[in-house]
């Protein structure tokens, strides 16, 4: 059995030797549960849940790097994460870093269940029957990741505003009624051009490391896969989001400085332009402008990916145990 087990490992990381689909059921229930035995809601819900404690867990650090990123008269310059934080909260408290966190829980849940179910789908139609093809797992972390920011971008938009000290808003409802009335409905999507192309190159970078990463590390051990199952999800998680976090940095300046533009003195620009905000960054703060924040990016998609990608398997995991036929009597 611990053969077989490993062989199944070795073509399929995703493969469970306890878990065997009802033969009983009808043909369209089973065909919509046979990619990991899971249904798409059921996808739905654990990248939903996985979103959200991601996020909230990880929100003080994307506070620190929404502060360093915005520049203008923001009351901080420095791109020292000490110095950050140290001015956050001697401003105004600890309390400063989980503003805006309501927005990011109105979005995260949402997108997430978008962003995952998407993914699954296309990964089992993009493999072709290869399960471990990297190209497959990259371009169905970009399709996944256009889908998902469609459904993030405007709370994402409102979060980072209200992260801002001095921004002026009283919460998310004050923030998105002055946005509309002052700005138009196009400032929630100002950076969705950015975001989508910062996050194509993120995820396919981030899915195909995950999925290579995991793949690695059961092979090491494949016979102790079930004990330490959690581990091997968080260690590839967590190497996925440093890697795809510093690669893409710049342009997530660049998001920040349109999502954020006119807010805390920062700069307005006449065009939601990827090409004019660089300029800008670069004319204030030369080249290395372009890296602000990339280290509490890291710091935040690092273990934001471990915890994600642990949430999500163990909701999948939760999900297949739930569908195992519990007492299938003998039909004669």
């Amino acid at each position: 059995m611990a053969t077989d087990a490993t062989a199944n490992f070795k073509k399929n990381p995703d493969f469970r030797p306890d878990f065997h689909p009802p033969e009983n059921l009808p043909a369209a229930v089973t065909a919509a549960a046979a990619h990991d035995g899971l249904h798409f809601w059921q996808f739905m819900v654990a990248g939903s849940i996985a979103g959200c404690v991601e996020h909230m867990a990880m929100f003080p650090v994307d506070t620190v790097k929404t502060h360093m990123q915005a520049l203008g008269s923001c009351p901080i310059k420095s791109v020292s994460v000490r110095q950050a934080l140290r001015s956050i909260i001697q401003s105004e408290g600890p309390s400063a870093l989980y503003r805006g966190i309501a927005a990011m829980g109105l979005g995260a849940g949402p997108a997430h269940a978008v962003y995952f179910s998407v993914y699954e789908t296309c990964k089992k139609r993009f493999s072709g029957g290869n399960p471990n093809n990297p190209m497959a797992h990259a371009a169905s972390g970009v399709v996944a990741t256009v889908a998902s920011d469609a459904v993030f971008t405007p709370m994402d938009m409102v979060k980072q505003r209200l992260q801002l000290s001095n921004s002026g808003y009283k919460g998310v409802w004050d923030c998105v009624k002055r946005v509309m009335s002052e700005e138009g409905f196009g400032a929630f999507y100002a950076s969705y051009r950015t975001t989508v192309l910062m996050n194509a190159p993120y995820t396919a970078v981030h899915f195909a490391t995950y999925e290579a990463a995991k793949r690695g590390l059961m092979e090491v051990s494949p016979e102790s896969i079930d004990d330490e199952r959690l581990v091997v999800h968080a260690t590839a998680g967590a190497a996925a989001g440093a890697l795809a976090a510093a690669v893409t940095t710049p342009l997530d300046v660049v998001k920040t400085q349109l999502q954020c533009q006119g807010v805390c003195g920062c700069d307005r620009f006449k065009s939601s332009s990827i090409q004019d905000v660089i300029k800008t960054i670069v004319k204030k703060d030369g080249y290395r402008g372009l890296m602000r924040g990339w280290i509490p990016r890291m710091l935040f998609h690092a273990p934001a990916a471990a915890i994600c990608w642990s949430t999500y398997e163990a909701g999948k995991s939760f999900f297949q145990d739930f569908n195992q036929p519990k007492d299938v009597g003998t039909v004669t």
